[in-house]
């Protein structure tokens, strides 16, 4: 690469690859089977390290996180290589390690220097732990010398410099797309000093400082492992005794039978452990590989491209303008003459279709799979119950049901204080549920699932479940409106109370307990909402319930005097018009409606926003029926105009916060109308003294 290429305009694709091998990372170390650790596993674990590592080291200015990289990879190595023996502590040491990693590269990318503390720890632990397998393999001269190379040098010895031989790596077959990344990636390992080309092989002769292990680990990103060989030898030309008897191995043989490569070529003794070593992964490598030879003989091209969130709300916010546009000209070709206009009325009405077209796979841009969130999970489950002695199996359904990335990003926080719960509060220590007759593995079950315009996501576990009791108890010492006879349902809501907790002692795992109205508002500033089930004994379940964008919205308009507004279609279950003998006063102030069986409080959006010129006769309003979470209640509209699909636009952005509003949208004529927070209605309704806060 010539020195007058600027790396730095690179930084930022490697931190996000390196985001994404870490997570990977975390994710292979947790699915690890401690007796029977999956080959394939170990070699994608190694991968990852490998790739960081190497990234580190091409842009040369994140020392940290090379040298890091390196050691754990050497350890990685040992492992995958059946040289050292799997345990729990080395898979949390891994974690604590992947951990470190991601504080490096975010430092890294906000241009700060890691930190120094953590980075002298984790390498004094990996150094220590490759201490330890020395011990243990203080017989082995291939181990030792595998640990002493890994202590003293920040890199490989070489596997065959010694005796002044470049590495030939010998690879096919080969396309040409992979034949030009190849020969970019020797060229980033050492000085390329031949190279031939012939059908679909390609010969490279390298002088590196890196092994034929790292040549072949590299080569591995892109061809299989039995389509490579690498081993020392003469380039051609190069006059050099050892290389005449590998120079004459046929090139099929080679493809075939890689792990038999390095010792056919003789070497003098002081570099004969390295030939050894480069045998030793042949047998797990390439058996797995021989399954699927024909994987790299037909190359792909990527299916994906990156790019930047900031591109993506772009489009989206002009595909909304476009939208704004096509419903003006809708309303404005409503008063022509459909005979005399039938050419350009059919146009619009084509125009409205492709435009929504456009809308919808413009917005599935933003759709990221619910895996993102979920596979953070596995690991706060295995620590949290490590913390308290439980057992407790993480499972998870539907991680490929997808989610606006707005909101994806959003409920990590509320469904990690829900899983928390579940781990400290929920799920019983083993012994009582031998006692209780259960399995003494608790199952924790996260789940998603798209249902019309929804998403519904749970939180599942099959603990002792709530106790009625105890919450019951604890509301009538806080002085809340609770009676002995009160339904299950709303017993359940009262733990959303702020500042509401039955726990004993304050916990690590879920903290105080008294998180629960956070995560309840936090749902609903996403246009979402909880529901809470559980059975004594059988365990509890978390709803909850989310809009699959907040980009666009499904939306009645009604009017109020001159203003209108927009009420969020998912809440309206019904309208009508009052009759005095639904009218119930309960205060001066407060009024009930009696519909079907059920007093409903009765709230007008003309009072809330004092809008002047709106009806005043009740009976001559509309009542429009909301339903928020576990209540219903009536609201006083003037008239109600109907239903249609609006682009939603920050209001607190634009403009500033307005109580009761949650946001705004452009209508068909060009006026604005905002759009109704249901929820904060609702608080309204459940308490008239209430404010909006």
């Amino acid at each position: 690469m010539s020195s007058g290429v600027d790396l730095s305009q690179f930084y930022e694709t490697f931190f996000d690859e390196a985001d994404e091998l870490l997570a990977d990372m975390e994710r292979l170390l947790l699915e690890l089977d401690l007796d029977e650790p999956d080959r394939d596993q170990l070699n994608a674990i190694f991968r990852a390290a490998h790739s960081i590592k190497g990234g580190a080291g091409t842009f040369g200015c994140f020392g940290q996180l090379a040298e890091t990289t390196h050691l754990l990879e050497n350890l990685l190595d040992l492992v995958r290589n059946g040289e050292m023996q799997l345990r729990k502590d080395m898979i949390d040491l891994f974690l604590e390690t992947k951990d470190v990693l991601t504080g490096q590269v975010n430092a890294y990318r906000e241009e700060q220097e890691p930190d120094e503390e953590a980075y002298t720890r984790i390498c004094a632990q990996l150094r220590q732990l490759a201490l330890e397998q020395k011990g243990i393999l203080a017989t082995d001269a291939k181990g030792t010398e595998a640990i002493l190379q890994a202590e003293a040098e920040p890199e490989p010895e070489p596997a065959a410099n010694t005796d002044g031989l470049p590495l030939w790596v010998s690879m096919g077959p080969v396309s040409d797309k992979d034949a030009e990344a190849l020969q970019q990636e020797m060229e980033l390992m050492g000085t390329i000093v031949h190279q031939t080309r012939e059908g679909d092989r390609l010969d490279i002769w390298v002088e590196t400082t890196g092994s034929a292990d790292d040549i072949l680990a590299v080569c591995c990103f892109i061809l299989n492992a039995d389509q490579v060989s690498v081993k020392p030898a003469a380039a051609p030309g190069q006059a050099a005794a050892p290389a005449s008897a590998a120079a004459s191995a046929p090139a099929a043989a080679v493809a075939v039978e890689p792990a038999a490569v390095a010792p056919a070529a003789p070497a003098p003794a002081p570099v004969a452990a390295e030939p050894e070593k480069t045998e030793t992964p042949a047998p797990a490598v390439a058996p797995k590989a021989a399954d699927k030879p024909a994987k790299a003989a037909a190359p792909k091209e990527s299916g994906t491209i990156r790019v930047g969130v900031e591109k993506v709300d772009q489009i989206i916010n002009l595909v909304g303008e476009l939208v704004i546009t096509q419903a003006m000209l809708v309303q404005t070709a409503s008063t022509l003459d459909p005979v005399v206009h039938d050419r350009l009325l059919n146009g619009i009405e084509q125009l409205e279709r492709n435009a929504r077209d456009l809308q919808e796979s413009v917005m599935s841009i933003r759709m990221m799979p619910m895996d993102y969130v979920f596979s953070r999970f596995p690991r706060v489950v295995r620590e949290s119950a490590a913390r308290m002695n439980k057992k407790i199996r993480l499972v998870t359904k539907g991680q490929a049901t997808e989610l606006d990335k707005s909101l994806i990003e959003r409920i990590i926080d509320p469904l990690t204080h829900l899983v928390r719960n579940s781990i400290d509060h929920g799920i019983e220590m083993p012994e009582d549920r031998l006692a209780a007759g259960k399995e003494e593995e608790g199952v924790l079950t996260l789940s998603a699932q798209h249902q019309g315009g929804h998403i519904i996501i749970e939180v599942v576990d099959d603990g002792a479940g709530l106790n009625r009791e105890r919450i019951l108890k604890k509301a009538m010492s806080s002085g809340l409106p609770v009676t002995e006879t009160m339904p299950d349902d709303e017993v359940w809501q009262l733990i959303f109370a702020p500042g509401f907790s039955t726990a004993d002692k304050v916990t690590e795992i879920s903290g105080r307990g008294v998180g629960m109205d956070v995560v309840r508002r936090n749902i609903q500033s996403m246009g979402g909402h909880v529901q809470l089930y559980s059975r004594a004994g059988k365990g509890t379940t978390t709803r909850i319930v989310l809009p699959l964008t907040l980009a666009i919205l499904d939306g009645m308009s009604v009017q109020v005097g001159n203003e209108v507004f927009i009420l969020p279609l998912a809440h309206v279950t019904e309208s009508m018009q009052p009759t005095e003998e639904q009218l119930r006063s309960v205060t001066d102030t407060d009024h009930v409606m009696f519909v079907r069986g059920e007093y409903l409080p009765l709230i007008s959006l003309r009072d809330i926003f004092s809008v002047e010129g709106a009806e005043t006769d009740v009976t001559r309003a509309i009542a429009v029926i909301l339903q928020a979470e576990d209540m219903r209640f009536a609201l006083l509209v003037d008239h109600l105009i109907g239903q249609h699909q609006v682009v939603v636009k920050n209001l607190e952005a634009n403009y500033r916060k307005i109580p009761g509003i949650s946001a705004a949208t452009i209508l068909g004529d060009g006026s604005v109308a905002l759009i109704v927070d249901v929820f904060a209605l609702q608080r309204l309704a459940r308490d008239p003294a209430s404010t909006w806060a």
